[in-house]
């Protein structure tokens, strides 16, 4: 099989990887090292303001995008005047460390998030547990969790002592600010922009900043044994592990993202966030929303049976089932001003809303099927999908 990646939506700044830096609508071939196609099935996309990280199944991780805040790593001259595309991430101060520490197994990157202007990931150990932490790029109030000294850096850089001795993580996610990292313990802990409460209680920090600049415990395992965070623009939502799920939402209750949470959602098998609105994809195929819904984000109840979801900052993605003659299809919908939803109805997207979408919908989004099995090469089949902000991506694999 062949694996191709496909991208559309916002790319001032090249972070579709796509030769150029025109935002489109229509999915385009992604520009990758020939080296990557192997492990794209399982890719991971973390997106920020305005670069994209790639993690394949490999461990492998790729950029593309704005370089300037370093949130790409170390960066070479020809690679930033290239035309652009994904380059690997500079691991090398990794590797070297591990050399060190007499490690003889390449450096494999496990998790993968991001903040506006900043790149979390983390590293496997011989066992192939997530046990070290780096982050880069550019963090004026903790992005880094490196300190408060330290707020700019291109080289991945360990946060020390975490996670704490013994433990592991098993779920990372970020948003604009600040960043959730799930341990295997079931604890929580998270560092950045913490003012609204979106990192737990603040109060014993300074109330004029809300920044927590190092990691540290936002929820302890005694209330509930989290296995999977998501993070919004001023909240985190926590979810017990899937055979229970409980929900435990900290942060602003702006969009009612708190007031509207199910207090739980047993038998979920994905979750996911965007600024302001939280996604569960059920076992049975089902997707549950709640929070914002302005612009069409939350999902519409007429979608057909879904495998898979991806969440992006105001839009989200669906793949379908193909079941009963049925194609299998990518939706999307929400927030779609850069392409990232499609192509915009002709005179007004007023006329592409999600008719499921309740009051507080006054215009600016709307749904689309953005890829289709019926326009795809026979015997090919959709691998993966993904979302970042007002970016949409699709992984297919076609018979070689």
């Amino acid at each position: 099989m062949t694996t191709v990646l496909f991208a559309l939506g916002s790319n001032g700044s090249g972070q579709l990887g796509i030769g150029h830096k025109e935002d489109v609508s229509v999915p385009k071939q992604v520009l990758l090292p020939e080296e990557s196609a192997s492990s794209l099935s399982d890719v991971r996309i973390a997106a920020g303001g305005n670069h994209t990280l790639l993690l394949t199944g490999a461990g492998e991780l790729y950029w593309s995008g704005d370089a300037s805040t370093g949130a790409c790593g170390r960066t070479t001259p020809d690679q930033e005047s290239a035309e652009p595309q994904f380059h690997p991430v500079d691991l090398v101060t990794l590797e070297q460390q591990q050399q060190q520490q007499q490690q003889q197994q390449p450096v494999k990157v496990g998790l993968v998030a991001a903040t506006w202007e900043a790149s979390v990931i983390t590293t496997l150990d011989p066992r192939g547990k997530n046990t070290k932490v780096y982050t880069f790029g550019v963090g004026l109030k903790g992005e880094l969790g490196l300190g408060e000294f330290i707020i700019r850096t291109s080289t991945p850089t360990l946060i020390q002592n975490f996670p704490p001795e013994g433990t592991a993580i098993v779920d990372l996610s970020a948003c604009m600010g600040h960043t959730a990292a799930v341990l295997d313990n079931g604890e929580v802990w998270g560092w950045g922009t913490g003012r609204k409460g979106q990192l737990g209680t603040l109060n014993t920090l300074p109330t004029d900043t809300g920044v927590i600049s190092t990691p540290h415990k936002i929820l302890d395992a005694s209330v509930v044994k989290v296995t999977r965070a998501v993070c919004g623009r001023e909240f985190t939502c926590l979810f017990g592990p899937p055979e229970t799920g409980e929900v435990v939402v900290l942060g602003s209750d702006k969009w009612g993202i708190k007031s509207n949470a199910p207090g739980r959602v047993p038998g979920y098998k994905d979750v996911g966030a965007s600024w302001g609105s939280v996604f569960v994809l059920m076992e049975d195929g089902r997707v549950l929303s709640w929070g914002r819904n302005d612009h069409g984000q939350l999902a519409p109840s007429h979608l057909p049976k879904i495998k898979r979801i991806a969440v992006g900052s105001e839009h989200a993605l669906a793949l379908s089932e193909e079941e009963d003659g049925d194609s299998a299809t990518v939706t999307a919908w929400g927030w779609g001003e850069h392409g990232n939803c499609g192509p915009m109805a002709a005179a007004d997207d007023k006329s592409n809303r999600n008719p499921e979408s309740n009051t507080n919908n006054a215009g600016g989004g709307h749904q689309n099927i953005i890829a289709s099995s019926k326009y795809i090469p026979p015997g090919s089949e959709f691998a993966a999908i993904g979302a970042g902000c007002a970016t949409s991506w699709v992984v297919i694999e076609i018979p070689s």
